[in-house]
């Protein structure tokens, strides 16, 4: 059932304009505002904890606007998975920075593309694949009965996804070794798949390994991805951020530490925009208590 009404606001909101479908999503972000539900609750956790220097009342506008701009997210998707190549070129109204992605491939190592949860994910998949070689770690959506709807939605512009496992990442380094792209979100809880802890807005947050192995093995240029939702519903911007060099250093506990630093000081410029909903730090450090059982 809940598979079905997706699927149908999906293609009900691939129909409708951008101004549309970011009203709706501003209503969706009130409602989300106004009621009890885990998006909020675990919003407002991780506001209080990453921006202890707010006031309650800045903190309060912070998650008013964080679940608004979850709202809009919500209701573009459909435009981005179900739209035409042309309806998706509107929507890519300015490209700053990609001047690096085409010094990091005249490298000949290829390049990473760090995507943090950052404003439209998806549309860095879409715009890269249709420009670029690329391949993309993917894991099955929680929701049943989509699966198949986002992977051939992700992968219609040429886009390569390998699954979050031992032969996806071969998949990866192959690719590098093509001199192509790689596309990773990197901050995700790894949890079962390992990682260690690292500062992220001052708290030490469990982080993945795989980028910075993948970084000291290729050489591989990296750079932080994002597509800023730009005002007005005018469609998006999109980053492309050289990484810093310390992520390139061999020690790892350096590496993952200077690619949380990296993804901080880009949500930095546009906190709302954040995927603040998401338990980022549900793994502690042993003997240290979940935060998201505080709430």
């Amino acid at each position: 059932m809940k598979a079905r009404l997706i699927r149908l606001l999906l293609n009900l909101s691939a129909r409708l304009p951008l101004r549309l479908n970011h009203r709706f999503g501003n209503w969706l972000g009130k409602l989300l505002m106004l009621s009890d539900n885990e998006q909020r609750r675990s919003a407002q956790i991780n506001l209080a904890r990453c921006f202890p220097e707010l006031d309650t009342e800045q903190q309060q506008q912070l998650l008013q606007d964080t679940l608004t701009e979850t709202g809009k997210l919500f209701f573009e998707s459909g435009r981005l998975w179900l739209g035409s190549k042309s309806s998706f070129s509107e929507l890519t109204q300015e490209v700053h920075g990609e001047e690096h992605l085409h010094t990091g491939l005249a490298k000949g190592k290829g390049v990473i593309l760090a995507i943090p949860h950052l404003g439209n994910w998806e549309v860095i998949g879409l715009y890269c694949s249709s420009h670029y070689p690329m391949t993309s770690l993917y894991r099955p959506p929680r929701v049943e009965g989509i699966d198949t709807l986002i992977r051939e939605s992700r992968e219609r512009f040429g886009a390569k996804l390998v699954p979050t496992n031992a032969k996806g990442v071969r998949a990866l380094y192959q690719a590098l070794a093509n001199n192509e792209l790689v596309a990773i979100l990197p901050d995700q809880d790894p949890r079962e798949s390992g990682g260690i802890f690292a500062p992220f807005f001052g708290i030490q947050a469990n982080t993945m390994t795989l980028l910075s192995r993948l970084v000291s093995k290729s050489q591989a240029t990296v750079l932080c991805t994002y597509a800023e939702r730009l005002p007005d519903s005018r469609g998006f911007a999109i980053r492309f951020e050289p990484a810093p060099q310390e992520l390139h250093d061999k020690d790892v506990n350096t590496s993952v530490a200077a690619l949380n630093q990296m993804v901080e000081k880009s949500i930095r410029r546009i906190p709302a925009q954040y995927q603040w909903g998401y338990k980022r730090f549900r793994t502690r450090p042993e003997g240290e208590k979940d935060f998201y059982d505080e709430a």
